[in-house]
This record gives C-alpha cells, sequence and structure tokens, in this order.
C-alpha cells in the first residue's frame, strides 16, 4: 500500500504520544533530503523532475496533483497562514517531494532524476543534428553528452526519438532511404553512439561507414537488440564480432591529399580504357601516402587491438543496398597482424590502399552502369574486423563458416521447405563458401531438413565434400588453402567430432562421442554432428527468420561459427529471382528438335526466341595447353558479352565459369557475361569437374540481379539428352565477327541460330518445381504472336 507522508504532523507546534517515533520521522525527512540532495545537482531541471515524480505519483495511484495542492491549502491554514502564491508553491513542492521519496525506491528515483536530464540533453541533441551544416564533430559531442547520461529503465518516446534516429543515421551511417525506413525501428541513439566510439574519421572530410558495415551492424542490432524483448537461446549462443569502422572520409580524404583527382572521371571511360588502365594504378596508389595524422589514428588503432588477425572489408557507400548487393564486387584483405608496430602498420596501410583500388576496377563500374547507378558519387570505407576463431600452431581460423539464406531457391528434394532456408557451410574460413573454388565443395544445408543432402550414396558425399581449407598462415603472414586431412594430421581441433564424418570401408559416419580418436586419413568434412547435436541449426532459423521480418524480405548472411558461438559478418537484402510460377515444358516434341534435357539445379524460367548461341567447347579448351591461350578465352567471352549486348543470346562453357582455376572453368567476371541471357555449365564426367550449384555464391547473384538463367549439364548422366554435335556442326561465326580472334575457332563457337536452321529459334524451359529441363529448336515465338 502506498504511504501517505505526515507532514502535517511534522508541522505541527507539538507532537503527541501517539506519533511515531523520532527515528521514523528522521528516517523520512533523511528519505526527502537525499532526494533534495539528487535533485540540486541540476538545479535547472528541478522544475522538470517535480513534474515526473507527479506524473509517476498518479501513473501508480499514490496521489494526483490536485490532491497535493488540497493539502497544501490545508497545511497552511492550519498553520493560520494565507493559501496562496510563493508560499503555496513551496507547499506543493514540499509535499511533492515527501510523497515521492516515500513511494519510490533510491534506484527508480535515480531513474526519474536521469530521465529529466536526458530529456533536456535530448531536445539540445535534436537542435544540434538538425541543424543545417553543422559539423561530425558538433553531433557527436551533443551525442556523447546525451549518452553519458546512465540508461536506466526509464525511456523516452521512441515517437519522439526517431526524428534524431534518422537524422543520426543519415549523417554517419547510411542515406539510403530504405535501409532508414528499417534501420531507425532496430538503431537506437545509444547504438550508435557505440558505433562512433569503434569509428575513425577524417579531421576534413565528413563520411559514412558505408553500406556492408552498416549491414551488419543492423542485422547484431536486430538479433540482439539493446531494449526490446531479447530471445534467451541467441542470447546463449550468438556473439557480435568485434568490428571497427574507418569512414569514407578517409579515403576521400587520401585522394585529395595525393591530388588523383583523375581517378573521379575514370567511371565514364569506355570499357576497354578501364581494363587497359587498371594495372597503372596499382604503383600509383602504391607510392600515394595517406595523411601524417590519419596515419597517426591507424597506428594507434593497431596498438589498441594488439596482434589479433584481422580482415579488411570492403564497405563502399552503395554495397549491399537493396536491389544492388555488388557481391564479389569490392576486395576484402586478411592481415595476420604479427609481429612489431611498424611492420604491421605498413601491412595494415597496404591493405587499405588494396581494397580502396578495388572501387576503379572494371567490374563494379560495369555494375554500376548495369544498374544506372554510374553518377552516384560512390565512396569506400572499410569495416576492420577481428577474424573469428582460434590459433593452432601457426594456423588461425573458425571451426566453420558460410553464407546463409532466409530462402531456398534450389530445393534438390521436394521434401524441403524453401521458406526454412539454405546453408552454405565450411570448415575454415567462409571464403570457400562465397567464392567459386575449383575443385572443392561445400556443404548445401536445407534447414527445414539439415540431414538431407543433394547426393545419395558414400562415393557421391565423399566427391563432393571439401577437400582444402581457408585459413590463416601466422608465420608466412598470408591466406592459405591447406589440404584438410593434412590439417588434421597438424592440429588437435577440440571440436573435430562436430565436423567430420568417418570412412569405414566405403560407408560413411560421424564419430559416435566426443574424444573417440579420429584418424585424419579417414575423415571426410559433413558437419554431421555439428548439424544434429548443436543449436546451429535452430539458431540459424530464429536469426534468417528475424532478420527477414525486420528487413521485410528475403535476406542473406556471412557467418563464422567457433567454440559453441554464431558470429554475423554480414547482412543484406537477398534479390530472387522474379517468381515465374510453374514452368511446363512443351510436350510431344520430335526427339529431332530437342538439343537437351537437364533434371539437377533446376531454377525456373523459360527464354524463348534465342538467336545467338556462344559456345566453349569444354574438351577443346581442356586440350589448351598455356596459361595465356586459357585467359585469352574469357577475354574473347568478355568482347562476345559487348558485341551482342542487343542480341538475345546464351553462354555455354565447360566446369565453372567465372572459377579460381582456370584449367576447371573460363575466368570471366561479371563485366564478361552481364548480357548473356543463360548462363550454362557443362560437365563431362570423365573430365571429372562436375559443377557445384553456384546458389550462394557472389557469382550467384551476379547472375540474379542481371536476371541470367544458371544451367548445369551433365551429357554423360544416362537418362538425360546433350546433343554435343548440336553445337560442334553448325557454323562458327566468330572469325566474321571478331577477325582477329579466328585463331580460336577451335575452341569457341558463335552459332547464328536462324541462320544456321533456317529462321528456326533456340528455347529453353526450366521447371525448378519437378527439377525438369528442356531445350529445343523450333518456329520463331514471337513471329507466331506469343509472348516470350
Amino acid at each position: 500500500m502506498s504511504k501517505k507522508p505526515e507532514l502535517g504532523r511534522l508541522v505541527s507546534p507539538s507532537l503527541s504520544s501517539e506519533e511515531k517515533s523520532g527515528r521514523d520521522l528522521v528516517l523520512k525527512l533523511a528519505q526527502t533530503y537525499r532526494l533534495y540532495r539528487q535533485m540540486t545537482a541540476y538545479p535547472h531541471l528541478i522544475p522538470d523532475m517535480r513534474n515526473l515524480f507527479l506524473e509517476a505519483l498518479a501513473q501508480r495511484g499514490v496521489v494526483t496533483r490536485e490532491v497535493i495542492e488540497v493539502e497544501a491549502r490545508d497545511l497552511l491554514t492550519q498553520a493560520g497562514l494565507k493559501p496562496e502564491g510563493k508560499i503555496l508553491k513551496e507547499y506543493v513542492e514540499t509535499l511533492t517531494d515527501l510523497y515521492f521519496a516515500e513511494n519510490f525506491t533510491p534506484e527508480e528515483i535515480e531513474n526519474y532524476i536521469n530521465l529529466a536530464r536526458k530529456k533536456q540533453s535530448f531536445q539540445e541533441l535534436h537542435r544540434v543534428v538538425n541543424t543545417e551544416g553543422v559539423t561530425s564533430k558538433r553531433i557527436k559531442k551533443a551525442l556523447k553528452d546525451f549518452c553519458q547520461i546512465p540508461q536506466g529503465d526509464l525511456f523516452l518516446d521512441p515517437t519522439e526519438t526517431e526524428v534524431v534516429r534518422v537524422a543520426l543515421i543519415n549523417h554517419f551511417i547510411s542515406d539510403q532511404l530504405p535501409f532508414i525506413g528499417i534501420a531507425k525501428h532496430h538503431l537506437t541513439i545509444r547504438d550508435i553512439d557505440e558505433m562512433l566510439d569503434h569509428s575513425y574519421w577524417d579531421r576534413r572530410r565528413p563520411g559514412k561507414i558505408g553500406g556492408k558495415a552498416a549491414g551488419m551492424l543492423l542485422a547484431n542490432k536486430i538479433i540482439l537488440p539493446r531494449l526490446q524483448k531479447r530471445d534467451p537461446d541467441l542470447e546463449k549462443h550468438v556473439a557480435e564480432i568485434e568490428s571497427w569502422y574507418f569512414n569514407s572520409g578517409i579515403f576521400s580524404d587520401f585522394v585529395d591529399y595525393n591530388e588523383l583527382y583523375c581517378l573521379h572521371s575514370r567511371k565514364y571511360k569506355s570499357r576497354d580504357e578501364l581494363e587497359s588502365e587498371f594495372d597503372a594504378l596499382g604503383p600509383i596508389l602504391e607510392r600515394a601516402q595517406f595523411p601524417q595524422d590519419v596515419v597517426d589514428d591507424f597506428r594507434e588503432f593497431l596498438a589498441q587491438v594488439g596482434e589479433a588477425p584481422l580482415i579488411l572489408r570492403s564497405s563502399s557507400l552503395l554495397e549491399d543496398n537493396f536491389g544492388y548487393s555488388f557481391s564479389g564486387k569490392y576486395e576484402s584483405f586478411f592481415l595476420a597482424n604479427q609481429g612489431d608496430l611498424e611492420t604491421r602498420l605498413q601491412e595494415f596501410v597496404a591493405g587499405l590502399k588494396y581494397v580502396l583500388m578495388s572501387t576503379w576496377a572494371p567490374g563494379p563500374i560495369i555494375y554500376r552502369r548495369d544498374h544506372n547507378l554510374i553518377d552516384f558519387d560512390e565512396r569506400m570505407s572499410v569495416l576492420v574486423q577481428k577474424v573469428v576463431g582460434r590459433r593452432f600452431g601457426d594456423y588461425f581460423f573458425p571451426f566453420c563458416a558460410g553464407v546463409a539464406f532466409s530462402r531456398n531457391v534450389y530445393n534438390w528434394s521436394p521434401r524441403l521447405d524453401p521458406q526454412a532456408g539454405l546453408v552454405r557451410l565450411v570448415f575454415g574460413l567462409g571464403t570457400r563458401a562465397v567464392d567459386r573454388i575449383a575443385g572443392d565443395y561445400t556443404r548445401m544445408v536445407g534447414l527445414s531438413h539439415p540431414s538431407l543432402r543433394p547426393e545419395i550414396d558414400p562415393a557421391q558425399i565423399k566427391k563432393y565434400s571439401q577437400k582444402n581449407v581457408d585459413l590463416i598462415n601466422l608465420r608466412t603472414r598470408r591466406k592459405e588453402s591447406v589440404p584438410a586431412r593434412e590439417l588434421f594430421k597438424q592440429i588437435d581441433h577440440p571440436d573435430l567430432f562436430y565436423a567430420v564424418s568417418l570412412d569405414e570401408e566405403g560407408h560413411l559416419a560421424p564419430p559416435r562421442f566426443k574424444g573417440e580418436k579420429i584418424d585424419p586419413l579417414r575423415t571426410c568434412l559433413t558437419f554431421d554432428n555439428l548439424l544434429t547435436q548443436t543449436p546451429f541449426v535452430h539458431s540459424m532459423k530464429k536469426i534468417l527468420r528475424r532478420l527477414e521480418e525486420a528487413y521485410g524480405r528475403p535476406v542473406d548472411v556471412e557467418f563464422a561459427w567457433d567454440d559453441g558461438k554464431l558470429y554475423i559478418l554480414q547482412c543484406r537484402s537477398l534479390s530472387l529471382r522474379e517468381d515465374v510460377g510453374k514452368v511446363h515444358l512443351p510436350e510431344d516434341v520430335p526427339e529431332e528438335q530437342i538439343v537437351f534435357t537437364n533434371d539437377q539445379s533446376v531454377i525456373s524460367g523459360v527464354v524463348e526466341d534465342i538467336e545467338y548461341i556462344v559456345y566453349v567447347d569444354p574438351k577443346a579448351y581442356a586440350r589448351l595447353q598455356t596459361y595465356e591461350d586459357k585467359t585469352a578465352v574469357g577475354r574473347a567471352v568478355g568482347r562476345l558479352n559487348r558485341l551482342l549486348e542487343k542480341k538475345r543470346y546464351v553462354l555455354f562453357g565447360p566446369g565453372r565459369w567465372g572459377s579460381n582455376d582456370i584449367n576447371l572453368g573460363v575466368r570471366v567476371g561479371y563485366e564478361d557475361i552481364n548480357h548473356t541471357l543463360i548462363l550454362a555449365e557443362i560437365a563431362f564426367e570423365e573430365k571429372g569437374s562436375t559443377p557445384e550449384v553456384s546458389h550462394g555464391t557472389h557469382f550467384f547473384s551476379d547472375l540474379v540481379e542481371a536476371r541470367i538463367i544458371p544451367l548445369a549439364l551433365y551429357p554423360d548422366i544416362p537418362q538425360t539428352v546433350f546433343k554435343e554435335d548440336f553445337f560442334l556442326q553448325a557454323p562458327n561465326q566468330l572469325e566474321a565477327m571478331l577477325p582477329d580472334l579466328a585463331h580460336l575457332a577451335e575452341v569457341i563457337k558463335v552459332i547464328h541460330v536462324p541462320e544456321w536452321l533456317g529462321g528456326r529459334m533456340f528455347h529453353v524451359y526450366q521447371d525448378g518445381e519437378d527439377q525438369q529441363g528442356l531445350a529445343l529448336v523450333g518456329p520463331s515465338k514471337s513471329q507466331a504472336g506469343q509472348s516470350s
């Protein structure tokens, strides 16, 4: 029951024997005196505090403002004083303080006093952040003044703070409206202040932290919010990676300081100029210097962070935005970060320049042109993160890492729920999950049924398992790839139980108990125990669901898992191919019209009236002897891509397009394939180069955003059709189109379908729902009045 102060007794000239003991009266006086002392520390806020006290007393049902005023009048009348003016005001204030001191705990009292402070400080922050032309330094000072007030359990009205949150996000993080529309509901003012405490800024140029950093920051605050209710499971198993933000102003100042103004116009140059001049940028940037005060900041940062391995990740202003993610367009750089401070500083500066240089690479500039972003003043920021993981001898790496998607568009079984998501999982650094690595594979996990694999028998599981591990070699100071079994012989990883299955005379089974002796030569990376005996799958499903709900659209994240903790390293909205609905394959097609069929990795789509086919013969490509000959094929494909920009053309080739291993696929970038309607990968089994599903790689994101349909063709699977002669016997238009490439005519075929087949066209139908695909030649659909 609420207590009523006995002020009337206290002001009475005498006390009866029925009064409470003097000790109780002293206690009440002490409580009120302590409250008043706290209030007088901020004398200009005392009226605001008392207004908050009165509101709180009324909300708790103790007393109202009107009742207090009546009591004050009664007390004054009893004392023979006139109840008006200044003395009435003093009695009302004294009663208010007495009621509040007696009915609220010391912690509650401190919260209300701090709430008054926050309200006053917030008004100043509101004024400053919305003042035109205000400097970042001035905003940060007002922000820090606000955030130095203890947070407590009483908060400002979110609707009042929204305008300030939006202004802070726009000034320091991102000016992209779709991002701001989401972030303002999840990033608090204190979140932004903490971000600034981990940020490095240029004294001369304003800037922002960029898209990748913004996405990671937002994702972590959605998963582990400051003010909203937290999920105990996620609280237990999710951790935030230590991150620092090197703002775009640093790199803009770098360009100005070195008078590299020519770089601003580079984006308007021709494709040939972009490529021919790019290599010359390396020596120019190597000679360029950061201003001394900026270098001092870098040195201070490295001294603070110590000898922890770091990754420098690009975070341009446009990167990871809604509708265009720039997946893999800009560079990242791993640093062992070992040794004396000056050596680490030199390597850090070199890494920053490496990331910065990718701003002017041909790939991202062509990508910007394709998305009508070329006139945007793109600037680079760098997100610096400690590498998740542990040290094992000379090696440093996380237990596993990869990329996860809230939607699974690659459903290899009707049992899989596309809404549950997909994970590409690798042991060690996650680079093998997002890049197309030749001769190696990731573990594909459909989160609705994590034990359901695309592969069927143990032989396939072993063939399509990860063979090498990416890690940081602290001795050589480089990122390296080490054969998994060799690594397991060299180190004693305490969690290997969760990563491997053991080959028992052709049968694969995970270890039965932790501590079981594991023979490295019989291991196969399957992650079966990780998926069934840890919270990994449950936590990932929760995270993806929560992020998709907050974003209002599908998302993908890069992550690392180590020592029982899940770290979110990057988050962006996921580009999905437009739903074309159920694709019905043509029926009763004469056999002579069928060119190929396919039934694996099928993604729905229809492409009709294809006029040109560019066919890189896998067998002829494999016969090329030199690196130069194979890179020449990639350059030729790029030229044909530009030449056929306005045509309906498709591209077929060996193994893995864009592979890091030039022997297993044609080396191309986004700018070399962005105009094709279909990108088909052909795998002849006798060559041992079966293309892994591209889903989840940066390359796959390029295909989705460019609306290119990926195909995987397996000519040697008995139930499929692949008429190789269709491609090999067609007249080759390569020499007529590009005479200087005539020497590549044995490898590259350019087929003008209607000229060869008397007006007929090439048509492709892909039904992802039933995993069936068909390509045929037939009459033009447009001429027959049908839409393509």
